[in-house]
């Protein structure tokens, strides 16, 4: 697609996407994704807790779940903020999340060295978006064989992913997903040209929108990351009914105790009425296609 040019009406969803299976869910056939959980891994018992009750949540609604969670969050603003509890004991926290609450797993990656074991345990391995050109980096999560989740960086143009997409389909993996997180815009804010989302479609991976970062004021809380919250609800439906494969929310049972990214995180019990109303604008927009 060239840059500049509208997209056609429906160019979403008229895309010729490969679809993507991560065990029992399948992005880019139609149905509509969640990827949610904490930002960090704050506990075993907060993790399992969460993830049961969003996947409650998620199966009452009828939307296909991914658990999501940080191991580690390697680009904190402040060096004495909460990076989370490393590579060993995350990636065992993950596995029993996995186990049981019975649903696949997403995290992110920051050096080639971690990629084999996430692997091992994540269903999903996740290059973050300041890192999304690191070749070394995206070599090595092709190469393990996961489904990569790419974020597009907040510096890129849309078309631009391409060549992140390529680095991983020539290392040899074809399941690639595509995330949009919004674009630097002046200084402390981003934005989300929902343009974007058909031109990343169009690269044939289906795309997911993640509004819990594109919701961020980074730096803007003199030390720290602040957030807009209040514009989730807002950010998700115009994102599915831009025809995204999935959404990606952190979520947390009290933001303001969060962390990390309390500031742009879902507040829990807001998840069941945002799941039905996407649900809803994901089936108008299916109809209407």
């Amino acid at each position: 697609m060239t840059v500049g040019r509208p997209p056609r009406k429906g160019a979403a969803y008229n895309a010729v996407v490969h679809p993507v299976h991560v065990g029992p869910v399948t992005f880019g056939t139609g149905q509509l994704v969640l990827i949610a959980g904490p930002c960090v891994i704050e506990s075993e018992s907060h993790a399992l807790e969460l993830g049961h009750a969003v996947a409650a949540m998620a199966r009452a609604a009828g939307v296909p779940y991914i658990f999501k969670a940080s191991f580690d969050k390697a680009n904190r603003t402040s060096l004495s903020s909460f990076r989370g509890p490393g590579l060993d004991v995350g990636l065992r926290v993950l596995a029993r999340v996995k186990a049981e609450v019975c649903v696949p797993v997403l995290t992110d990656i920051h050096e080639p060295a971690q990629a084999e074991p996430a692997a091992d345990v994540a269903d999903v391995v996740q290059i973050p978006a300041f890192l999304c050109r690191q070749t070394d980096l995206l070599v090595a999560a092709a190469r393990t064989g996961a489904v990569v989740n790419i974020k597009k960086g907040q510096f890129l143009a849309p078309p631009d992913m391409r060549h992140p997409v390529e680095k991983v389909r020539a290392s040899g993996n074809t399941r690639i997903l595509l995330t949009e997180r919004g674009t630097s815009f002046g200084y402390h804010n981003l934005v989300v040209d929902m343009r974007s989302l058909p031109q990343l479609r169009a690269l044939g991976t289906p795309v997911i929108y993640d509004v819990t970062h594109s919701l961020q004021l980074p730096g803007a809380g003199d030390g720290r990351t602040a957030g807009q919250a209040e514009y989730i609800e807002t950010m998700a439906s115009a994102g599915v009914a831009a025809g995204v494969d999935g959404v990606f929310l952190e979520v947390h049972e009290e933001p303001s105790r969060a962390p990390s990214d309390g500031e742009n995180a879902l507040r829990l019990e807001r998840l069941p009425a945002l799941l039905t109303r996407l649900g809803r604008v994901h089936h108008a927009v299916q109809v209407t296609s």
